[in-house]
């Protein structure tokens, strides 16, 4: 009986300890500020007389748990948004172009790399022009072929058939398309040069920061 009732009694004066640390240990936070007159003041929650000044929001050992910053009235919190907004843009526009030059570096390690790829692409489209061009000379011996017929004619074109002149006319609209086709193809060689001469500029800075060794040649173009 008399252990029971020491238990009984313990139980009783360590029971509100354990139920003050319990409580202690979940308290909210407190907040504490300095206002506009220079007075600290601490509450348990955001204090109104510091909304226009940082506040520490703290733990319930007194340690700083995170700073608040002022409340913004909503034109403040609108040119911050806008603030944040191109911050990001920002460092989402530094993210991908970091991201263009590393692969731009393991596409492109040397300048024999880069200029082999240059020569190749040049290839390419020269085999277009050469294609083209061999269109224009079978167009030409059409042509020829057309115009033999046309001797018949020659006194009085009128009485040419239908069909031999629209054979001309077919021949006159190929030969333009062709002739279209190549100075497209001779601009595009144009536009090929143009971006691996962007791209040769980048590269010098990129491979000298690696160190390694950018050759001084002056770009293809140039030496045309």
């Amino acid at each position: 009986m008399a252990v029971r009732a020491w238990m009984a009694t313990a139980g009783l004066a360590i029971g509100p300890l354990l139920a003050g640390g319990w409580g202690l240990a979940h308290a909210q936070a407190i907040y504490s500020c300095v206002d506009g007159k220079g007075r600290k003041i601490t509450a348990d929650r955001p204090i109104a007389e510091c909304v226009d000044r940082e506040q520490k929001e703290l733990n319930p050992s007194g340690t700083v748990r995170r700073s608040v910053g002022p409340t913004l009235t909503a034109q403040e919190r609108a040119q911050q948004e806008e603030k944040d907004k191109k911050l990001a843009e920002e460092r989402a526009r530094q993210a991908e172009e970091k991201r263009r030059d590393r692969a731009l570096l393991i596409r492109y390690p040397s300048k024999a790399v880069h200029d082999k790829e240059r020569a190749e692409a040049l290839h390419q489209v020269d085999q277009v022009i050469q294609a083209a061009n061999k269109r224009i000379g079978e167009l030409v011996q059409q042509r020829q072929s057309i115009d033999t017929e046309f001797e018949f004619y020659k006194k009085d074109p009128g009485k040419a058939p239908a069909s031999l002149k629209r054979q001309v006319d077919e021949n006159d609209h190929s030969m333009a398309v062709q002739k279209r086709f190549i100075a497209d193809q001779q601009s595009e060689k144009q536009r090929v040069n143009a971006r691996f001469d962007e791209e040769l500029v980048k590269l010098r800075q990129l491979w000298a920061l690696q160190g390694a060794p950018a050759a001084a040649a002056a770009p293809a173009s140039e030496k045309k």
